[in-house]
């Protein structure tokens, strides 16, 4: 089955009010849920800030902070399984109702590891 990538678009920012956050919390476990019951889930985590950020490059330079600056990020994602884009595509409008976030669906690619 294919897999996607489903990457949460977060504004930088202040996060929202805790009352948001508890909605945003329950309907977030609710779609976990769903997500587990159909076979679809691989797993999900969610990312600090990008101020936490480290970046290595290949001459071996290391600095802080995101590789680039921007006024959204990944704030988190999900792995899952889907037979197709269009369902894919429905978990992912699932999860923008659930965030209430952007949310990209990207396919990775069917090829063997490195």
């Amino acid at each position: 089955m294919p897999r996607y990538l489903l990457s949460i678009y977060q504004p930088d920012g202040p996060r929202p009010d805790a009352e948001t956050m508890a909605r945003v919390a329950g309907d977030l476990h609710r779609l976990n849920e769903e997500l587990r019951e159909s076979g679809s889930w691989v797993f999900t985590g969610g990312l600090h800030p990008p101020a936490t950020a480290t970046v290595v490059r290949a001459d071996g330079m290391i600095t802080d902070g995101p590789y680039v600056e921007g006024k959204e990020y990944v704030g988190g994602f999900w792995v899952i399984d889907a037979p197709d884009l269009d369902a894919a595509l429905s978990w992912g409008r699932k999860a923008a109702a659930a965030t209430t976030l952007p949310i990209e669906v990207r396919p990775f690619q069917d090829v063997e590891p490195y």
